[in-house]
């Protein structure tokens, strides 16, 4: 940090295994990821090309050495995965991302039906070459998931070797575990984190009222995704209590 200031929360260091901000990149150049870098770096701690943005991103092969130069993991968002599963190329998916470096995927479902006992054989596949992220919950807002099942899916994707369960919500925030509006569905939340560890839950929040709502629940070190590269800054002082949204979060009362 920059200078001295007393009463500021506990943020892990990099390379963190919670407190993780999961950064969407839906297009950006090779100029300005290395902008983005050189002040988001210390607070970006995975980066997702966003859904099959990388099958048409020129120069990704540069664009995925430009992030790895800043020590950041990077992988092809869930739809990519599914787009490849559905035509019958699972093995070509693997082939890919070695040949591009990827370290880490995400294994979803939310755009096609998978058999979960499917889904799970996919990711004990994965996990002998990769580090896998997988997703639970629909991107179509009219298929509800009870409590009860979200809970039985984190939990078996877990077991089958996920390291972390994304919980869904698009780009926009508006699917999953929010309401349309965006509001979050607190008593699926809060059922959510009886049964599962906050620490291996990555929450997709890429609005700032989302944002303080898990900061408030679970504190500066929960993990969030979907985060907009110019929000990497401002969500890490919401972290530590350096915006007006959360100014008195972290303050001896």
């Amino acid at each position: 940090m920059n200078f001295n200031l007393s009463q500021i929360p506990f943020r892990t260091e990099q390379p963190r295994a919670n407190g993780i901000t999961m950064v969407m990149d839906k297009g950006l150049s090779l100029r300005e990821v290395h902008d983005f870098m050189s002040v988001g770096g210390p607070h970006a701690d995975i980066i997702k090309l966003g859904f099959g943005t990388a099958f048409v991103t020129p120069n990704l092969r540069e664009k995925i050495q430009a992030y790895q130069s800043y020590d950041v993991p990077i992988y092809f968002g869930g739809t990519l995965f599914e787009a490849f599963l559905i035509r019958n190329q699972f093995a070509d998916f693997i082939a890919i991302c070695k040949d591009y470096g990827i370290t880490h995927v995400e294994v979803s479902d939310g755009s096609i039906n998978i058999p979960h006992a499917e889904k799970c054989g996919y990711i004990e596949k994965l996990t002998q070459h990769f580090t896998v992220l997988s997703e639970v919950g629909s991107k179509d807002a009219a298929h509800i998931i009870p409590p009860y099942k979200w809970i039985e899916l984190m939990r078996a994707e877990l077991e089958a070797g996920s390291s972390y369960v994304i919980a869904e919500a698009r780009e926009a925030g508006n699917v999953g575990i929010y309401r349309g509006s965006g509001e979050v569905r607190e008593g699926l939340v809060q059922e959510i984190l009886t049964q599962i560890p906050e620490e291996k839950i990555l929450w997709e929040a890429p609005q700032k009222a989302q944002q303080l709502y898990f900061l408030e629940l679970i504190g500066c070190n929960v993990n969030l995704g979907n985060i907009a590269p110019n929000e990497v800054v401002p969500l890490e002082t919401m972290r530590l209590g350096l915006r007006g949204d959360s100014f008195h979060l972290f303050l001896t009362k």
